[in-house]
């Protein structure tokens, strides 16, 4: 066997070691900082994603079974629930408005599948801050690595969130439960076999989505507590020949889940946040038309034509000429471009039932096609972190304008401010807990490594 098949046939054995490893201690400033900034987007986008109609089903199910109060619901008010529970919770809320964060390169919401577990379980086994922040990182490493080993062969069927992130959301349970790297293993096999998530709800505009983040959220914190009774899993849920990488894609790219793995540059550290209340996969023409209308004035009525030149995954994913409820609309780049032009903006009330039939949103839909372009393809084959676009608007008056984003904004080299993420959580807390709560949450993840016992200092937010 050589060296490098060796390598390959440990490699959750590598990723369970790497989790038991880290240390908050060994993570950079940037690394710490750019951490609060996912899990403060998170708060936000979970906070007020509660108060939508699929995350009301769900937690009116589960809260309604009872069970010990161990850990908080981010709901509006300081109703607990049992530990996992409350990850299942506030995992669908966090991914019911299509405002949470990516990563590229693995196209998974990490948050809504790494962050829950951590709060479920920090909030019940009163952990610090510092312990959150490594688990945090913890999650995205490995749900990010597992991400990059079946993408973009995968993506077709399945949805990395609920599938990959399942390994992100046990990875961080293990790591805030303060699993060894054996126990680890045994959680990371545990979770493996629960992973899930089709994307057939699509054509529907189901509730599904929702459902995914709840469920590896759940997946992962069972798992770990399983692990830590002394249950076992696959120890090789990955790379073996009955794992999950075989069971996604016939040639998994096995070499992603280890390469680099120990070299101090983290997955968080290339996180994307969404300035947009919808697919990720739109943005770049999202971000193109924002800055076409700003630079000449453009109007709904200016237009003859538009053309959104895509590649393969937006094409089949969200190319959707005539959605019919709120959700379908989210995955429409028609209604999100058409509503840029019109709003200047795409956040999360430009998706309310009451807006989406806007006349003149629709007219402007009717005119925009979409089209599969191979040059805007070899873009994202060259480098999966650039889900790029090219938008090409023609004018009545002749104008013919143009712009290719490969980085929208939010992603890291166009990033989103410390300060323009609190403005976006503070928008969506505000209405659901109050400002003074709000403030005092926002505080809290600021200063996060400071916190001794998170359970108290949540509390004393919510108070």
């Amino acid at each position: 066997m050589s060296v490098r098949t060796e390598l390959i046939s440990m490699t959750t054995k590598a990723l369970a070691d790497f989790v038991a490893d880290l240390q908050y201690d060994k993570l950079s400033h940037e690394t710490v900082q750019i951490t609060k900034q996912c899990i403060l987007d998170w708060l936000g986008v979970c906070i007020r994603g509660s108060q939508e109609k699929p995350i009301k089903i769900i937690r009116k199910l589960l809260l309604e079974g009872g069970g010990k109060p161990q850990a908080t619901v981010l709901a509006g008010d300081a109703e607990k629930t049992t530990t996992l529970n409350a990850a299942f919770c506030n995992g669908s809320a966090s991914h019911s408005l299509d405002f949470d964060d990516l990563h590229n390169p693995s196209i998974i919401h990490l948050a809504t599948v790494v962050v829950p577990p951590v709060f479920a379980i920090a909030d019940t086994e009163r952990k610090s801050g510092k312990e959150m922040l490594a688990a945090v990182v913890a999650g995205y490493e490995v749900g990010g690595r597992v991400g990059e080993s079946v993408i973009p062969e995968s993506y077709f069927f399945w949805h990395t969130t609920g599938t990959a992130g399942t390994f992100g959301a046990a990875a961080s349970a293990a790591k805030i439960l303060g699993l060894n790297a054996d126990d680890t293993l045994q959680c990371l096999g545990s979770a493996g076999t629960q992973a899930a998530g089709l994307w057939e709800f699509l054509k529907e505009g189901a509730m599904s989505k929702t459902l995914h983040a709840g469920k590896s959220s759940y997946a992962g914190v069972l798992s770990a507590y399983l692990a830590r009774a002394g249950f076992t899993g696959a120890t090789k849920i990955l790379e073996g020949e009955k794992g999950f990488c075989r069971a996604m894609v016939p040639e998994p790219h096995l070499e992603k889940l280890t390469d680099g793995l120990n070299d101090g540059i983290y997955k968080i550290d290339n996180n994307s946040f969404k300035p947009y209340a919808c697919c990720k996969h739109s943005h770049a023409s999202l971000y193109a038309m924002q800055v076409l209308r700003a630079e000449n004035g453009l109007k709904s009525e200016d237009v003859e034509e538009i053309e959104l030149l895509v590649n393969n995954i937006t094409e089949f994913l969200i190319n959707n000429p005539q959605p019919e409820n709120p959700y379908g609309c989210k995955f429409s780049i028609q209604y999100c471009v058409a509503g840029m032009l019109k709003y200047g903006d795409m956040g999360v009330d430009r998706f309310l039932p009451e807006v989406i039939g806007d006349a003149e949103v629709r007219g402007v839909m009717a005119k925009t096609k979409v089209v599969r372009d191979p040059a805007i393809e070899a873009v994202h084959a060259a480098d999966p972190a650039k889900l790029a676009s090219k938008l090409v608007v023609r004018c009545k008056d002749g104008r013919v304008l143009e712009m290719q984003v490969d980085f929208p904004k939010g992603d890291p080299p166009n990033p989103m401010s410390w300060d323009e993420s609190v403005a976006k959580f503070m928008s969506l807390a505000v209405p659901v807990y109050g400002e003074a709560k709000a403030a005092k949450l926002c505080k809290l993840i600021k200063t996060l490594e400071n916190s001794k016992d998170f359970a108290v200092d949540l509390a004393k937010c919510l108070a």
